[in-house]
């Protein structure tokens, strides 16, 4: 009987940190007061990245799920990247930043709305002023925040966008 209590209370002891570690993968991220920062830096870091054809800068700043719809279309993983290089390649260049963004976050994951204004600078020196509505859901992974989605609706040359209400 001993023999068989100290054999069951070994096994137990080797338990608890798979039990302890099972219970905190459970548990809700918190969010902090510096997230509002790091998902428009998120954000600026991928555009960053676009702006240079770095599709492996890129990939650290999307989900290994991310998808997005742009001009109509859903374009999965890497297919807007390679779309954005195909144009880069041809001579164009694009300038996107964010602006008035507005942040929501609950634990692990969030979604900010912002007005993209940037533009494109076509391969005979031709600079188009462009402005986009986009918004954008995010994950917290490992340490950080990832772009899962992006939506963007271009809007017409001849329309303001709205501001950001608070």
């Amino acid at each position: 009987m001993r023999r068989w209590m100290l054999t069951w209370c070994t096994g137990l002891l080797m338990l608890m940190p798979i039990v302890a570690a099972s219970a905190q993968e459970g548990v809700a991220r918190a969010p902090r007061a510096d997230d509002e920062v790091a998902i428009v830096k998120t954000l600026g870091q991928m555009f960053s990245a676009a702006q240079q054809g770095d599709m492996d800068r890129f990939r650290a700043f999307t989900t290994k799920d991310f998808y997005a719809y742009d001009n109509g279309k859903r374009f999965e993983g890497d297919a807007l990247m390679e779309l954005i290089k195909q144009y880069q390649t041809k001579g164009y260049q694009y300038i996107w930043s964010v602006t008035a963004p507005e942040v929501h976050v609950g634990c692990d994951a969030a979604w900010v709305t912002y007005v993209n204004k940037g533009s494109i600078r076509q391969p005979d020196g031709t600079m188009t002023s462009m402005t986009w509505l986009e918004s954008a859901v995010m994950r917290w992974e490992g340490n950080a925040w990832k772009v899962r989605f992006l939506h963007s609706t271009r809007v017409p040359a001849e329309q303001t966008p709205p501001a950001a209400s608070h």
